[in-house]
């Protein structure tokens, strides 16, 4: 029998799987190559200039801080996981890295003028509570800006792995209860929370951030290598899943960007910004 994570938490699904150096790895190295389009958004978004404080949240391997630091910014980055954070050290080392919980940061109050959290909100246990710290650690009139991944509902290389795990994935693999991972995304989920937590001028915009392939089953192997929710519910599948799982996705590419040799596969993203009370 497949061993599924009924009986696990959704946060320590998070923070065991992003705990794992091969996949924080394969995620710095080839799922954030789209992450990596979205960038100059969350910086232009925030107005990141010389001498600003800025607070990149969820940092990762902080490909957002150093975008941060790049306009001059003077940067603190926050993970829970400490692969990650191994990894932002060794690439930003003008930015200051901590290990901490983006749930209860230990910073004051009026701390930072600029807020990033680059898709970090989907692997958070309670968003809402993320963005009442975020204001809480801004100055008025600071900036907030966090993306999220466009859910199904748009063409995207996400609907198409996780319909694929749908049809053919084992039905006793699942995962623990959690947010969605694409509910921010949404301005009616999104905008109430952010004004709750006394933030304005909220605002959302779409980046068309996408994976140059010349595997039309790689999609897969970004998800299966490289994810937290998506490698849960990928690596303990059967073979027989597995390979169905794959040839879905690839006939899914196929279908839809044509016979390549290179494929453009789009993973479009949701830019939300507002601005602190």
């Amino acid at each position: 029998m497949p061993k599924g994570y009924e009986h696990d938490t959704f946060a320590a699904l998070e923070k065991r799987e992003w705990a794992t150096p091969e996949v924080a790895r394969s995620y710095a190295q080839v799922f954030a190559k789209a992450a990596d389009m979205v960038v100059p958004y969350l910086v232009e978004a925030v107005g990141a200039q010389s001498g600003m404080r800025a607070l990149d949240l969820c940092c990762g391997h902080g490909n957002v801080s150093a975008g941060l630091i790049k306009a001059g910014a003077k940067v603190t980055g926050l993970d829970f996981s400490p692969a990650m954070l191994e990894m932002a050290r060794a690439t930003v080392p003008e930015a200051y890295f901590v290990e901490g919980d983006a749930m209860a940061l230990e910073f004051a109050d009026g701390s930072f003028d600029a807020v990033t959290i680059g898709f970090g909100m989907p692997h958070v246990p309670d968003p809402p509570k993320v963005l009442a710290e975020a204001r809480r650690v801004l100055r008025p009139g600071g900036r907030l800006a966090f993306s999220v991944w466009c859910g199904p509902e748009v063409d995207t290389a996400l609907g198409y792995v996780f319909a694929a795990i749908g049809q053919h994935g084992h039905r006793d693999i699942s995962l623990p209860p959690g947010p969605g991972a694409n509910d921010f995304a949404d301005p009616t989920i999104a905008f109430p929370v952010l004004e709750k937590a006394k933030f304005t001028d909220c605002r959302q915009s779409t980046v068309a951030s996408r994976w140059q392939v010349s595997d039309p089953g790689a999609p897969y192997d970004f998800f299966l290598e490289g994810t937290a929710r998506g490698g849960a519910l990928l690596r303990p599948q059967p073979s027989a899943n597995a390979v169905a799982i794959r040839a879905a996705v690839e006939s899914r590419v196929l279908e839809k960007h044509g016979s390549g040799p290179v494929w453009d596969v789009p993973i479009p993203a949701v830019v939300t910004v507002a601005t602190a009370v």
